[in-house]
């Protein structure tokens, strides 16, 4: 059963509330001791490791000089993938493509007050890897998340990784990934390909940084390999958090939070509203649409351990939202627009009884790799932005630096940093004291 919270009848129960959403969700010292196990050996023997890592977990035999299988081939699988779905996927990564198109940033140059030439430009990173999860969660949608942001910033080198057991990747995935151009794949995951994708490993050569969401391990090895390479983020259980009121159907607003339970076990659903009768028609119908999910494992141990209802004054919303800094938040109330502009903390936003979330995770051509476990506090969703890098210019003439070489030589000086200072003052005819 998930948690209740009455904060009308009991508003002192929100410090329960803060305590609920820090109770942890999955992940352990036990992963990062082994996935540092796996690293560190794949860094000392290569391929080698990563071929006896992928027989061991994945049941998959690997050539040692290719790291390839002859049963796990991108075009010959691409060709599986029924008509429908190629079309959905053909349709969701235009959408994704324009919408990454619109965030690509501009180069800037300006001379300001002191005749100091001021610019930035922006480049692509030259090669990233891109994890696609394998298993539980075998989807096309991440493929073209993390792929389709990269392309359109320019990524020349896009190396894909996705795990698959027995031989068996998902032809949808196959058919996702030619579509976004990718030539470089390998049938690995886990710890060991983020560690060869960070150090290399036979044909596989280093890439600049690593995103895509995975398992524990994944994750844990990510935090490993930071520093080495760039990473996206740490990506935690799935999350939603729905702000509803009672004039919209129940249904609608349980099929929601069951959406993102399904996802894992660990994964967390709440919802906030302002009535308790409603709450109680909403928990009701979660648990008639429980009986009938093919997911129901997955979906009602997440409801039941981590899944929560919030009974709060519409006027505090935004601070429970904010509060919890969720992956996903959805606004169906009347008027949503004001939480839009009140709410800080979020990783997307669906504003309007129609915005579901799950067309986020394909279709609207927003980014559906997103903060999670209240990293929303400091961090964004995947975009064109993560895969570029900017480099600041400076042209400095003889008026500019007459006008900015006192400040710099004594700034230097108070540091106790006299090299600095000289590389100033051995510009001027008035070399100062060290």
């Amino acid at each position: 059963m998930a948690r209740r919270f009455n904060l009308v009848e009991n508003p002192s129960e929100f410090d329960e509330f803060r305590k609920f959403i820090k109770e942890p969700r999955g992940g352990g010292s036990a992963d990062v001791s082994v996935a540092q196990n796996i690293v560190d050996d794949v860094k000392k023997r290569g391929s080698a490791a990563v071929v006896e890592y992928t027989t061991r977990f994945d049941k998959l035999d690997i050539d040692n000089e290719t790291l390839s299988s002859s049963k796990v081939e991108l075009e010959k699988l691409a060709k599986k993938c029924p008509d429908d779905v190629k079309k959905a996927i053909d349709f969701a990564a235009k959408r994704i493509t324009a919408y990454h198109a619109e965030q690509l940033p501009k180069a800037h140059r300006y001379v300001d007050e002191i005749g100091a030439d001021m610019a930035w430009r922006w480049n692509a990173i030259e090669a990233v890897g891109l994890y696609v999860p394998g298993g539980r969660a075998s989807y096309p949608s991440s493929v073209l998340m993390n792929a389709i942001p990269a392309k359109v910033a320019g990524v020349e080198r896009m190396v894909m990784v996705a795990p698959a057991p027995e031989g068996v990747l998902n032809p949808a995935v196959a058919y996702a990934a030619i579509t976004v151009g990718i030539t470089e794949y390998y049938p690995i995951g886990g710890a060991q390909a983020v560690a060869a994708l960070a150090y290399g490993a036979g044909p596989i050569k280093p890439v600049d940084k690593i995103v895509g969401p995975g398992n524990a391990f994944v994750a844990a090895a990510k935090r490993i390999v930071f520093g080495d390479v760039g990473i996206d983020t740490i990506a935690g259980p799935s999350e939603i958090t729905v702000v509803a009121d009672d004039q919209n159907n129940p249904d609608w607003i349980a099929a929601d939070l069951l959406s993102q339970c399904e996802h894992d076990p660990a994964a967390q659903s709440i919802l906030i509203t302002d009535k308790k009768e409603y709450a109680d028609l909403v928990s009701k119908a979660v648990d008639s649409q429980l009986k009938t999910l093919q997911t129901t494992e997955t979906a009602t141990t997440s409801w039941n351990n981590h899944g929560a209802i919030v009974v709060a004054p519409p006027d505090l919303s935004a601070k429970l939202v904010d509060v919890i800094a969720p992956e996903h938040v959805e606004f169906a109330v009347e008027n949503p627009e004001e939480l839009v502009e009140s709410v800080k903390h979020a990783g997307a936003m669906f504003v309007g009884r129609y915005a579901s979330e799950a067309l986020g995770d394909y279709v609207t051509g927003s980014n559906h790799v997103l903060p999670t476990s209240g990293a929303a506090r400091f961090s964004s969703g995947l975009s064109a932005l993560d895969f570029m890098k900017r480099t600041s210019i400076q042209r400095i003439g003889i008026d500019a630096f007459a006008a900015l070489s006192e400040a710099a030589e004594t700034l230097a000086l108070a540091e106790g940093l006299p090299a600095h200072a000289r590389s100033v003052s051995i510009r001027t005819n008035k070399p100062r004291a060290e």
